[in-house]
């Protein structure tokens, strides 16, 4: 019976953490996609009042909205993948440590 509830928690717990990982990457197509779309009318919207298309290209208005809500990706990602997706999981030191000593070992082997 125990097993049961464990097994109920665990699914749901990984349900939770799929709809998490759905949401960001909805997220990220959406800000890919408006950006563009924004990106898009503030180069129109330039070259309709004179500038040529290197310097609406290269206007800061032109980045600012995938500047801004770039950082809210950034918080979004570190939200749902948190530290561990850099590398630092929580037995990253030991991974580490057996790292640097099979080099070692490989080493002195050759040796």
């Amino acid at each position: 019976m125990e097993k049961d509830f464990r097994k109920e928690q665990q699914y749901i717990k990984a349900k939770k953490r799929v709809k998490a990982i759905k949401g960001f990457y909805i997220h990220l197509i959406v800000f890919v996609l408006v950006n563009i779309f924004i990106s898009g009318i503030v180069i129109f919207g330039l070259m309709q009042n004179g500038y040529n298309f290197k310097e609406a290209l290269t206007n800061f208005g032109t980045y600012s909205t995938w500047l801004f809500w770039g950082i809210g990706m950034f918080f979004h990602w570190l939200g749902v993948f948190g530290f561990n997706s850099i590398g630092f999981g929580s037995n990253w030191e030991e991974k580490k440590i057996n790292e640097i000593l099979d080099r070692q070992n490989d080493r002195d082997n050759k040796r």
